[in-house]
């Protein structure tokens, strides 16, 4: 547990750090919050996997759930009470405030992380039924590089778009094919990377259903809340190759 803590305490040290780097970038030289907050996206997924390397703890649930809300309790010292009477707090929300996104930033970031947690429990424990846990970072590695480099990849080079609806409004927000290739192309890479946990049938069916399957979940998911959807699917059809597999090889 002693660890576990000391991972979380560097955790959100590296995460406000970076927030506020990138916030004075945003207020300083009007950098695209698009770009902050996917380069936040990138810390959060892998600065905990460089400190359990370096400083390991036994994962567990309890680990998870914990990891979840420290994180969204530090999304709350964003609230506008809090964070207008701190200038620390105020560049560092600078770099996650998409101005299209006002002014529901904190609603969805919130809303998002509690879902994305909470269906990465359940995933957990379903694969755990099948001895397969480590199978969860086809997920969560898809979720990091892929969702990570859509937004910005779509941004700078898309130019095929398409329309999504958002939780609680009735704007609309675009994205691209362009963005949703990097979510396919980077479930390809995580299935071959988690190849040594299938059997030849499972990885050729896992080849074909993950990344398709993932995809459509980026592309059909809300504005912002395409996380929960992307654990969701990618622990539904990670299950489903498990289940399929012996099936299909007769």
């Amino acid at each position: 547990m002693s660890a576990w803590i000391v991972n979380e305490v560097l955790r959100v040290a590296a995460l406000y750090a970076t927030a506020w780097l990138l916030g004075r970038w945003v207020l300083a030289r009007g950098a695209r919050v698009n770009y902050t907050r996917k380069i936040l996206h990138f810390v959060l997924f892998f600065v905990p996997l460089a400190l359990a390397d370096w400083i390991p703890y036994p994962a567990s649930i309890a680990t998870v759930v914990g990891s979840g809300l420290v994180f969204v309790a530090c999304i709350a010292t964003f609230a506008l009470p809090l964070r207008s009477r701190s200038d620390f707090l105020s560049t560092a929300y600078a770099s996650i405030d998409r101005p299209e996104d006002r002014p529901h930033t904190l609603v969805w970031i919130t809303t998002q992380a509690l879902a994305t947690y909470a269906v990465l429990v359940a995933v957990v424990v379903w694969l755990d039924r099948y001895d397969q846990r480590p199978l969860v970072y086809i997920t969560v590695l898809v979720a990091a590089i892929g969702d990570g480099l859509a937004e910005p990849v779509g941004v700078r080079f898309g130019r095929h778009r398409y329309r999504v609806r958002a939780l609680f409004s009735d704007r609309t927000y675009t994205r691209s094919l362009e963005g949703s290739a990097c979510v396919a192309a980077s479930g390809v890479l995580a299935v071959h990377v988690l190849r040594g946990h299938f059997t030849v049938p499972e990885y050729a069916l896992a080849m074909l259903l993950i990344p398709v399957a993932m995809t459509l979940a980026e592309a059909l998911s809300p504005h912002t809340w395409d996380g929960p959807f992307l654990y969701a699917t990618g622990g539904a059809s990670t299950v489903a190759v498990l289940e399929l597999a012996p099936l299909v090889s007769g």
